[in-house]
């Protein structure tokens, strides 16, 4: 039993990873509050769906749902975000009001009743880990999840982009003296986190599938997620990451009813101790 939970927990801290680690880039270093962030997640959720249920190809779902997601974050950061940098109060009504269009366009396009998204065939079925029969789908988002998380260090840690996205993140007014084109730096990082998001969608499909009020979840969870790691840091955000998600599987698993209550009492201590997040700088 403590294994699977264990597996459960580490299955949600890293999808929920995915989700947050974009929107804590966006924050730290564009200081952008984005409430649509939790639109890409559903996006992903849908199309991933929608292109699995067509083409029967799971690769073909992720790669169009995660692409779609980042289409669109490019469209709104083009089209809107980049206008209303420093606006924190515009940024917020924008935001908010895409995701009430995108919740019409989910109506008409999907319906109201939730979608749950086809396991491949090579990843479906069980296997015996300590006399624990466990989902093999759960198993290989895990090692994705582990995957993703190391690329997202490398990125930041041992590139030139990475280099410009931690100066950027520390000090954009020094970044851009420096010859660093900081609002290039934007629209990568907000894609990116827009890709991310529409990755874990598609992930997530087949366990918790797509339904109208699953992006205000995915944001709220994000949200906490990034309080509590820290603004700006790709750590922080696996870190909190895990901190939450293992605080919500086992707070389901004792009192089902109070989890949501124990992922803010859990956040409300972290503060307490560290008013910053974890991790965090600002």
């Amino acid at each position: 039993m403590w294994l699977i939970q264990i597996l459960n927990g580490l299955f949600n801290s890293l999808l929920l990873f995915l989700v947050s680690v974009g929107l804590s880039l966006i924050l730290g270093l564009m200081g952008v509050l984005n409430l649509a962030h939790g639109v890409f997640y559903l996006l992903g959720a849908y199309v991933g769906y929608t292109v699995g249920s067509l083409t029967g190809n799971f690769f073909i779902a992720i790669a169009a749902g995660a692409l779609s997601s980042a289409l669109l974050g490019f469209a709104i950061e083009r089209l809107t975000i980049c206008h209303l940098l420093g606006e924190h109060l515009e940024q917020v009504l924008i935001t908010f009001g895409f995701v009430y269009m995108f919740m019409s366009i989910t109506k008409f396009f999907w319906g109201g009743y939730p979608k749950i998204m086809e396991k491949p065939a090579f990843l479906e079925g069980s296997v015996e880990l300590m006399g624990n029969f466990v989902p093999i789908y759960r198993l290989a988002i895990i090692v994705i999840g582990i995957v993703v998380a190391f690329c997202m260090w490398w990125l930041s840690e041992k590139t030139w982009f990475g280099i410009k996205l931690r100066a950027g993140v520390e000090d954009k007014e020094m970044a851009s003296a420096l010859g660093i084109n900081i609002n290039a730096v934007f629209v990568k990082v907000f894609v990116l986190g827009s890709f991310l998001a529409g990755l874990a969608g598609v992930l997530g499909g087949p366990v918790i599938g797509a339904y109208i009020g699953l992006d205000d979840k995915m944001l709220m969870m994000a949200l906490v997620i990034v309080i509590v790691g820290g603004f700006g840091t790709i750590q922080g955000a696996l870190l909190g990451s895990f901190l939450i998600g293992f605080t919500e599987v086992f707070s389901k698993l004792w009192l089902q009813e109070a989890s949501l209550f124990i992922v803010f009492i859990a956040m409300a201590a972290v503060l307490l101790l560290k008013p910053k997040g974890l991790l965090g700088k600002y």
